[in-house]
């Protein structure tokens, strides 16, 4: 499955398809863009906190845990050749601690977590038009 990204170079906004979706990605008006769409660090940290979601409440399911909602917050911070993201994970369900702190490791595991903390490399080369 690829992802396709396109559009002219004006305005800055750019068409996304994955699969059967669309969706449109765009920048701040502080660096050239309109802001009708999410920007690609949105959608990096979207991707992460929709892992995570996905994941606590798949596991949560198959242990039958009494999960009500899951709310996941992911910020991030750029300096110095540094991403930092920041996860908050808010879940509502009574839950004992022992099962909580599960949790919280279980989404020390989920497949985007392990995808930014591992090696990455990316090969890119030029297509003919």
């Amino acid at each position: 499955m690829a992802v396709v990204v396109h559009g002219g170079l004006d305005p800055l906004a750019k068409q996304v398809e994955i699969r059967s979706h669309h969706l449109v990605v765009d920048e701040g008006a502080a660096v050239g863009g309109a802001d009708v769409g999410p920007s690609p660090h949105d959608l990096l940290d979207a991707a992460l906190a929709s892992c995570t979601a996905l994941t606590l409440n798949l596991y949560g399911k198959r242990k039958g845990w009494p999960i009500q909602n899951l709310r996941v917050e992911v910020t991030h911070t750029e300096g110095q050749g540094l991403y930092e993201f920041h996860r908050r994970i808010q879940i509502e369900g009574d839950l004992d601690e022992c099962q909580r702190t599960r949790l919280l490791a279980i989404a020390e595991k989920c497949p985007i977590h392990r995808v930014l903390g591992g090696r990455i490399t990316i090969d890119s080369e030029l297509a003919d038009a």
